[in-house]
């Protein structure tokens, strides 16, 4: 018994991708209540899903799960029932899933001014050549959708990776018209436009506590106020008294009176 190691979901959300690791193949799972059980352990359970499954899935219940795009695998997985009986049921649907199929690769790609006047097989076949990939590996499918519109898928592998594109198909006049579903539809129908980039999420601003202002510089020190001198009182120049004249001595005719000497001598003096 080999053993497989789960990938992930499946696109459609309801099967599980499991891969063999020597091997590289892939295998799908229903994610379905029998799986849920078997993760809890339930065994009593899951006997009483498949007692269930074999009493209710009948023929009309296994061409719908096969119309809605459950492989005969699936569906036998799910009902516990052998894959002869589930066969014999799903073949008429089987093909009509694949004329289905062909009819929308006849059908006109929906681009913004309306149908495209090329078939989607030929626009796939010359995107596919664009790209350097062979376009006769790739395998075609269709199933009713929930909303009861048909969808067609076109499956390719480039290196380890598996592609799926899909597109909604209505049928009509001219082979009816398909649109794209997903991304992949979209870069077949466009082969030559930019490849979306995945950009790296920014982390989302987180403020930052504000840092504390600095604190202001110390104040600097204020001259000391120079004493008020009031204005020094204009000196005043006391006048000098006048000094008295010496009058002068006025000359009146009084006698000589000789000097002591004149008169020891007997000279008489020439004063006066």
């Amino acid at each position: 018994m080999r053993a497989l190691r789960v990938v992930g979901l499946h696109e459609d959300g309801k099967s599980i991708v499991c891969e063999d690791p020597e091997r590289g193949e892939r295998f799908l799972l229903p994610a379905d209540e029998r799986l849920r059980a078997a993760a809890r352990g339930d065994v009593s359970r899951l006997g009483q899903i498949e007692i269930q499954m074999e009493s209710q899935m009948r023929p009309r219940e296994i061409q719908a799960r096969i119309r809605a795009g459950e492989s005969v695998e699936q569906v036998a997985s799910v009902a516990g029932i052998p894959m002869q009986r589930v066969e014999r049921f799903a073949y008429p649907v089987l093909l009509e899933r694949s004329r289905t199929a062909e009819l929308a690769q006849q059908a006109h790609p929906v681009r913004e001014d309306g149908p495209d006047v090329r078939t989607l097989t030929e626009v796939v076949a010359y995107a596919f050549g664009v790209r350097g990939q062979d376009y006769t590996h790739a395998e075609w499918d269709s199933w009713r959708g929930e909303d009861g519109k048909w969808v067609v898928a076109l499956r390719w592998q480039a290196g380890r990776s598996e592609n799926s594109a899909h597109w909604s198909f209505s049928p009509g006049a001219h082979g009816g018209t398909v649109t794209a579903l997903n991304e992949r539809a979209e870069e077949l129908l466009d082969p030559h436009r930019a490849p979306r980039t995945l950009r790296a999420v920014e982390p989302e601003a987180v403020e930052k506590p504000a840092a504390p202002a600095p604190a202001p510089p110390p104040p600097a020190p204020e001259p000391e106020p120079e004493p008020v001198r009031e204005p020094a009182a204009p000196e005043v120049k006391v006048p000098e008294p006048a000094r008295a004249e010496p009058k002068p001595k006025s000359k009146k005719n009084h006698p000589v009176v000789p000097a002591w000497e004149d008169v020891l001598l007997g000279v008489r003096s020439q004063r006066g």
